[in-house]
């Protein structure tokens, strides 16, 4: 029996065990929205802006492991996906966005609504497909998984022509997705793994580098192991947060720009560097000729292009980083010896002492709440038991800093592309798929603003996500550069007027709640916690506050502003402790 175009896609994605698509239809996709109009298995979530649709697709994958997937028309509704499909790109998030076209006989004519998506998506996205045949939709669909979702992931787009969702043909599912030219490295070099168990067993002040890849990887529980058995401290970047427990006595949080100070000394002075997952981000490395001066390299990544492209590696691994940690941690099994925690113990006393030294820290004030405190508010009352997502900003990275992320993919952040408005329609995305967890947004008042409209989205699907907006009045962080950098000359940050967010809740539907000082940040915490809708907290913040420690760009990572006094006097504060 023949089916149209439309009944394969559709086919084609339950087969693949898809189950929700976010989207937004438009002429050119109404055949699909027909067939998923009577469909009892996949429930279209509809969003309020394509932008919207990608970002909730990636907090579903983020927070699962899952391919997420977005349906969107053509012309506008495909170019308002590039946002997000850059952002799942630069992360390596797993999803795969369907565009639809103009009729493929119309291609090139600058029909109404035509775009050149596969053009426009080339540069952002892992691959993308521009179906031309109806006997193509199916192997393509099954290739579009595979490839979104193997070797290092990432978004897959296939643009759809109206014409081809129309035609009819007999539906031919392959059972297996092959690609000659495609084939990932999973296996590490055996040789490699026994010379990189050599230099970790006699190093004396290593540190592990633990990215988003382990992430990705499903790594963790290796990760954990191999720290333990070596007593190797493990520093997690943004994206790696949750990699291994944060309140592991071995852990050294995140390191960087807005790392902790003893993440970045330890790397600064570590004679072996174990980067597992990472791509040494030049939030992560500062001045990178002056990164880790002392160490040794080993670096495990499955994308053989992250290896040596930012920073110079002495062990390179090509390889998946749970099969390459299973086969390292074998080795190291035959060769555990008790004098590695001896050998290392004048290493951790130093990392101690700088814990001691200069812990995460901030100002409490009665009178004004701190954007730290509400954060450290929503660690303890939660229990740390919630999916964080993020915006981008300050209160990204006070998010970073004060939330404790014991567990992977609790932590769902615009890493590498920045992407304010990244955070509320994530949130929105892995709501949807963990619906029995607490799912907090932290934003700021510029930010949330970028998406606003997805709380729509929220409160018609009673998705009980809940958002703490930071509102300091200012787009906090350029408004922190223009402090520090240009004089105090705050050209276009201050957001001279915010919204009622309680009104515009209320508004949506929603609940608005309002915390003015610091003796009302917990109810208003407790009460957005205790109801089953989508809640704003507005915590009006004070709007002064900066993130520390900040590395200044092009500075070395131990080269870090820590007070106003530091940044008045021009200077950049080192401070060493010497390693026995």
């Amino acid at each position: 029996m023949k089916k149209n175009g439309a009944e394969i896609a559709v086919e084609s994605l339950k087969r693949e065990g898809v189950r929700h698509i976010f989207g937004y239809p438009g002429g050119v996709v109404l055949n699909i929205f027909d067939v998923l109009y009577d469909d009892k298995d996949i429930q279209l979530i509809l969003t309020r802006h394509e932008q919207g649709a990608v970002h909730a697709a990636d907090g579903y994958a983020r927070s699962t492991g899952k391919v997420g997937v977005a349906l969107v028309t053509s012309g506008p509704g495909a170019t308002n996906t590039i946002t997000g499909i850059a952002t799942a790109a630069m992360d390596s998030i797993p999803i795969v966005v369907i565009t639809g076209q103009v009729p493929t006989m119309l291609i090139g004519n600058d029909a109404f609504q035509e775009a050149d998506v596969v053009g426009i998506t080339r540069p952002c996205s892992k691959y993308n497909y521009l179906v031309k045949d109806i006997k193509d939709l199916a192997s393509t669909i099954k290739e579009a998984f595979y490839i979104a979702s193997s070797g290092r992931p990432g978004p897959v787009v296939i643009d759809l022509p109206k014409d081809v969702t129309s035609a009819t043909a007999k539906f031919v599912w392959p059972e297996n997705a092959e690609l000659r030219s495609y084939k990932p490295t999973i296996e590490g070099n055996k040789w490699m793994i026994n010379k990189a168990a050599e230099e970790l067993g006699k190093s004396k002040k290593p540190v592990i580098v633990a990215g988003g890849g382990v992430i990705l990887s499903g790594a963790s529980d290796e990760i954990r192991e191999l720290a333990e058995i070596t007593s190797v401290p493990v520093t997690t970047t943004l994206m790696g947060l949750g990699a291994f427990p944060v309140s592991h006595h071995l852990s050294l949080g995140m390191p960087g720009m807005h790392g902790t100070y003893y993440a970045n000394m330890a790397i600064q002075e570590s004679d072996l560097l174990f980067a597992i997952g990472m791509r040494f981000d030049d939030r992560v490395t500062g001045k990178t000729d002056a990164f880790a001066p002392h160490a040794k390299i080993i670096h495990i990544d499955i994308d053989p292009t992250s290896i040596r492209k930012n920073v110079d590696v002495d062990i390179p691994i090509v390889g998946d980083s749970k099969v390459v940690l299973t086969e390292l941690l074998s080795t190291l099994k035959e060769k555990v010896r008790p004098q590695w925690t001896k050998i290392r113990e004048a290493w951790l006393k130093t990392i101690d002492e700088w814990k001691r030294l200069r812990p995460l820290s901030y100002q409490f004030e009665e009178n004004i709440i701190k954007p730290q405190y509400v954060i450290e508010r929503l660690y303890e009352i939660t229990g740390g038991d919630a999916i964080i997502t993020t915006e981008v900003g300050q209160n990204q990275m006070w998010a970073a800093q004060f939330f404790k992320y014991d567990k992977p993919r609790t932590f769902l952040s615009s890493g590498g592309l920045g992407t304010m408005g990244y955070g509320f329609p994530a949130a929105i995305g892995a709501q949807l798929a963990n619906p029995g967890k607490t799912v907090i947004d932290i934003a700021g008042d510029g930010s949330i603003q970028m998406n606003i409209q997805e709380l729509a989205t929220a409160v018609i699907y009673k998705l009980p996500v809940k958002v703490a907006i930071l509102n300091n009045r200012y787009l906090g962080m350029v408004r922190q550069w223009q402090e520090l950098f240009y004089n105090e000359r705050y050209s276009h940050t201050n957001l001279d007027v915010v919204p009622d967010f309680i009104k515009l809740a209320e508004a949506y539907g929603a609940v608005g709640l309002r915390a003015t000082k610091p003796s009302e940040v917990d109810d208003v915490i407790k009460e957005a916690l205790s109801t089953d809708k989508p809640v704003f907290m507005d915590f009006v913040v004070d709007w002064k506050e900066k993130v520390y420690p900040m590395v200044p760009a092009g500075a070395p990572i131990n080269e870090m502003l820590f007070d106003e006094t530091e940044k008045k006097d021009k200077k950049l504060k080192k401070d060493k402790i010497v390693v026995s």
